[in-house]
């Protein structure tokens, strides 16, 4: 699977992977991997780029929706392991004042 989530053993972090193209194809898989059947979101969700060889609008777009769901400005969301250029494109749309990035 190209996104997969990992939620700590206390159920505070949820760890969301992306695995190639981080682009329309993976919304569904992307929501899916936070929306929970509970309902209650973990108190932080870290999304590791490490393996993400590409991010276009449509993956911004989904971490916007991601940072709605958790909560808006009193969201937690780390965004790590990016590429130089996923975090130039990152900076340049002005995310680094939403998410915390490296």
């Amino acid at each position: 699977m190209t996104v997969t989530a990992e939620l700590s053993r206390d159920g505070k972090i949820l760890t969301i992977s992306i695995k190639g193209r981080f682009d329309f194809a993976k919304h569904l898989a992307f929501r899916e991997s936070y929306e929970r059947k509970d309902g209650k979101m973990p108190k932080s969700v870290v999304v590791d780029l490490k393996d993400a060889t590409y991010l276009d609008s449509s993956a911004l777009g989904m971490l916007l929706l991601l940072r709605d769901h958790s909560g808006g400005d009193r969201s937690d969301i780390r965004v790590v392991n990016s590429s130089s250029d996923v975090r130039k494109i990152l900076a340049i749309s002005n995310f680094d004042k939403l998410f915390d990035i490296s």
